[in-house]
């Protein structure tokens, strides 16, 4: 029973972490497992402003605080590894690492997180943080009297620009199509904004600059044409992609990949619960990832003290 856990925690985002704080300071011994960096899509905020209590940090440090305090409390953090079989059916859940080492609890929490869909432009992996966004609540009033982009044609894309320009002097909206595919009301909004002029018909194909982005290459889809355009800041809304691959025929998925969940962030599985940015929810914040987390740990916790497997074995 080494490996055996009472919560294993899938993921260290901020709900993943929230979730090991919890549950940990709980007495409820909890193992996370982390794919990735510790801190998920946190790590690539290189300031957040609006996190209650904190008037400004790093992404970075705030998930190495996480972290620290989720040990503190005693769990236990595994990262750098990959995830290569799930058996979450039954009592006792199993989880196998690296092929080799299995993990066992009685239930599970899955904080897989997810990423903003990329255009894949050159330059892009290296100018997030410094100048591309993925996030106007995050990141917005950074670009206060700046000229920023927006990529996107949908609502949120519509949305956010308007949104933005209570910041930036000037939104320029870059979209593929000539027409948009959001709503009627927010492509008025957008198109009745003074600050919001339209580059159609087109794509970022790449991104300049030196330790921060400065401009951006922009191609006309039907001529082929060229043109560089200096910018402070380019926000990309193109739509969402949880990381959930791996757990398709495992838990219940809906039309978008996100994890189906009732109010208890409890999946279709008992003993299964969900957090975060892999969930089916509206807004992907910090701050909600957090709330996911906390609720999560809560109901897992409640979960195990009834579980047969904690009553067979008098699991305190």
């Amino acid at each position: 029973m080494q490996n055996h856990f009472d919560v294993i925690v899938i993921g260290a985002g901020a709900a993943g972490l929230t979730a090991g704080i919890y549950l940990s300071r709980a007495k409820v011994n909890t193992l996370i497992l982390n794919e990735g960096a510790i801190g998920g899509q946190m790590v690539l905020t290189h300031e957040i402003a609006n996190y209650p209590g904190v008037e400004s940090i790093s992404g970075y440090e705030l998930a190495r605080i996480m972290k620290s305090q989720a040990q503190k409390f005693g769990c236990t953090i595994k990262s750098n590894l990959k995830i290569t079989n799930m058996n979450l059916q039954g009592d006792i859940k199993e989880i196998t690492v690296n092929n080799k080492d299995i993990y066992t609890s009685n239930a599970v929490i899955i904080a897989t997180g997810g990423k903003s869909r990329t255009i894949g432009a050159t330059g892009e992996d290296l100018f997030k943080g410094k100048g591309i966004s993925y996030c106007a609540t995050c990141d917005g009033d950074f670009f206060q009297d700046k000229e920023i982009i927006v990529v996107g044609g949908g609502n949120s894309a519509l949305e956010e620009a308007v949104s933005l320009t209570k910041y930036a002097s000037k939104v320029t909206i870059v979209h593929q199509f000539d027409h948009f595919q959001a709503f009627e009301y927010y492509v008025d909004e957008a198109k009745k904004n003074p600050k919001i002029n339209f580059i159609m018909e087109s794509k970022i194909i790449e991104f300049l600059g030196e330790d921060k982005l400065t401009r951006v290459k922009i191609q006309h889809q039907q001529t082929g044409d060229i043109t560089e355009l200096d910018i402070d800041g380019v926000f990309i809304f193109i739509g969402y992609v949880p990381n959930t691959e791996k757990l398709e025929g495992i838990v219940e998925l809906n039309d978008w990949k996100e994890i189906v969940v009732d109010k208890n962030l409890a999946t279709n599985i008992p003993g299964v619960f969900a957090a975060g940015d892999s969930i089916a929810k509206r807004y992907r914040q910090v701050t909600t990832a957090v709330s996911d987390g906390t609720i999560a740990a809560l109901n897992a916790a409640e979960y195990i003290i009834n579980s047969p497997y904690a009553k067979k074995y008098s699991i305190d």
